[in-house]
């Protein structure tokens, strides 16, 4: 008999069986070979006892010994599991150790119990008790049916542990103890499986720590993704938060709708303020977080990209800070994998090029210089304006390759223009904020024009205000700095449409000012437009900030531009941006070559034929 019953329990061990299971059928087999007895297996952990196999015992009194804690007053079973001994209750009703619990075990008829304790590497892991209808102790037969049980029960929990031990290394990540990538896409499965109830996911990327891995090494940056995993957690469900790997975590949370998400967000937001100590560094984590409401309709993978599409934007836009997710988003991202492609294209094909829009002097209409602005031609022969493909430079190599492009192109034709001995100043070239951050922009810079001959005072850099001004880590201001130490000078591009302040003029270093043609436009009287241009313009001559105004389409426009002391000006009304031949005739045509009025100059330059439009 005992050897039937260790044949069945050990085929099931060996098959992988679940535990419930497997003592449950043990429970069962006892029952039926000794009669008139009732089996109890309760696993013990942490000093606590719960509910695993009874199959002959009313679920409400097993629910009523759920998590009782062990101790020598705990009944037959907790007694056994707080000695680590066989307890034999002989009479129930007046055994002390079973004061607090025969009310529930005598209803039932129980009048005697026998727990013995089930061990594993010298711990007490689980109980194995017999239930008796009379005043009893237990019979030879039975001792020698609960030492066989009780070995099984061992190997089967045993085997359990380990194979939740694998799982546990598994599923989670070693660095942080929290659930990890696999576990987080179990976890969605999960989802998709079971009925709908309202979910989202937080997304969430460590600000900055490959500079703090840089900085004070990979160990401070170890301590500060163990800082972030440990404060997300302690503010959100542990079981529920992820380290998806690297800098990034995950959250799922039960959440109605957005305004959810943003409370959740929030919450991690706030518990991060707090400097921490990483390997003997002071650090201030910092994450961005992008969220996503799932819907019933929706595949869970879905969700997890429209909550990635938001912390994308969430990087680029407010870093720092929570995005949630909304249709449109994932347009905006197609559509700049689309134009980074495009460009890459371009590039490797030899289809960027250089357009020029002159600079004219408003009095004379005669070309001072030129901005050069990048222009894409299509595989069927069009020419598109970078406006048209503006999202690929937010990608820093993307960016990088068509400055470096530019500035060859540029190069080359200011060299071959002063070969000719044309009369222009200066030649305006834009960069963006990916080319402060790629590093080397002073040297690259300085080398382009140096291989070309180009002398840097007839260089201007074209920064726009939301670059120049709306870095909080210094990186552009001090690369400006030191590229006008060079002899380069920076025009501040689109005034007014960024973070423009006037208090900015007194800080930042510039040596133009290219008012935007959103105030050229409102250039009429009694417009405030007017009164803005006409103080900037005071204030800008008291500084020696030269000014330009961009976007004159009209006469009347360049007239009223003139009265209020603004002598330089580009736009449709002289001319659009043209290819290095046609402003090469532009330069023949009507650039200055003699001295004229300073205040219409960048630099000193020349006048001479006006004319009252250049194209």
């Amino acid at each position: 008999m005992i050897l039937e019953l260790q044949n069945i329990i050990l085929e099931m061990i060996a098959k992988g069986e679940p535990l419930g299971s497997t003592i449950e059928r043990l429970c069962v087999e006892v029952e039926r070979a000794v009669p008139g007895i009732a089996c109890s297996v309760l696993s013990v952990r942490k000093g606590r006892l719960y509910h695993l196999a009874a199959p002959s015992l009313p679920k409400n009194y097993s629910s009523a010994l759920d998590s009782l804690a062990a101790g020598p007053l705990a009944g037959s079973c907790g007694t056994a599991a707080h000695l680590g001994l066989a307890v034999v209750a002989h009479d129930i009703e007046n055994d002390p150790r079973w004061n607090d619990f025969k009310a529930l075990a005598l209803p039932l008829g129980f009048k005697a119990c026998w727990s013995t304790p089930i061990m594993s590497s010298g711990h007490v892991v689980a109980t194995f008790a017999f239930y008796y209808k009379e005043k009893r102790g237990p019979s030879e037969l039975e001792q020698k049916m609960v030492d066989a049980c009780v070995h099984l029960c061992a190997i089967a929990i045993e085997r359990n542990d380990r194979v939740l031990e694998r799982e546990r290394l598994t599923y989670t990540d070693a660095l942080t103890r929290l659930p990890n990538r696999a576990r987080f896409n179990e976890i969605l499965a999960e989802q998709l499986a079971g009925p709908y109830r309202p979910w989202g996911i937080l997304l969430a990327d460590i600000d900055n720590l490959k500079l703090v891995n840089d900085t004070f090494g990979h160990a401070a940056g170890d301590g500060l993704i163990q800082v972030v995993a440990e404060r997300i957690a302690a503010v959100m469900a542990p079981e529920r938060t992820f380290r998806l790997g690297g800098d990034e975590f995950a959250v799922i949370v039960q959440s109605e709708n957005d305004h959810d998400l943003i409370t959740e967000g929030s919450k991690i937001l706030a518990a991060l303020k707090e400097p921490s100590a990483c390997n003997g560094h002071v650090v201030f984590p910092t994450v961005t977080i992008g969220g996503a409401i799932a819907t019933e309709l929706e595949n869970p993978d879905q969700t997890r990209q429209n909550a990635d599409i938001a912390l994308y934007h969430a990087k680029e836009r407010n870093r720092g800070q929570y995005v949630g997710y909304h249709p449109g988003l994932g347009t905006a991202l197609t559509r700049r994998f689309r134009a980074i492609r495009d460009v890459g294209l371009a590039l490797a094909e030899d289809r960027i090029g250089a357009h020029y829009q002159p600079i004219i002097r408003l009095d004379t209409r005669e070309v001072v210089g030129f901005e050069a602005l990048c222009r894409m031609t299509t595989a069927s022969g069009d020419v598109i304006a970078a406006a048209n493909f503006h999202e690929a430079t937010k990608d820093a190599y993307v960016a990088a390759e068509l400055t470096r492009r530019m500035l060859s192109l540029v190069s080359r034709d200011m060299r071959r223009w002063l070969d000719m001995d044309l009369p222009f100043q200066h030649v305006g070239v834009n960069l963006s904020a990916a080319d402060f951050h790629a590093g080397n922009l002073q040297e690259s810079l300085c080398s382009v024009f140096a291989n070309a001959g180009v002398p840097l005072t007839h260089i201007i850099l074209e920064v726009t205000e939301s670059v120049y001004l709306g870095q909080r880590d210094h990186v552009v201001a001090d690369e400006i700095k030191a590229l006008r130490s060079q002899g380069l000078r920076v025009a501040l591009d689109d005034f007014g449409t960024g973070f423009a302040s006037l208090t900015h003029l007194l800080t930042v270093p510039v040596d133009i000012i290219k008012i935007d043609k959103s105030f050229v436009h409102r250039l009429v009287p009694g417009d405030a437009g007017l009164i803005i241009v006409e103080g900037l313009m005071a204030i800008a001559h008291k500084l020696g900030i030269r000014v330009v105004a961009e976007g004159i389409e009209t006469a009347l426009q360049a007239e009223q531009l003139l009265s209020l002391g603004c002598t330089l000006g580009q736009g449709y009304l002289f001319s659009k941006a043209v290819d290095r031949d046609t402003a090469t005739l532009l330069l023949q045509r009507f650039g200055q070559t003699k001295v004229g009025n300073a205040e219409g100059e960048i630099v000193a330059g020349t006048a001479t034929r006006a004319s009252p439009r250049v194209v």
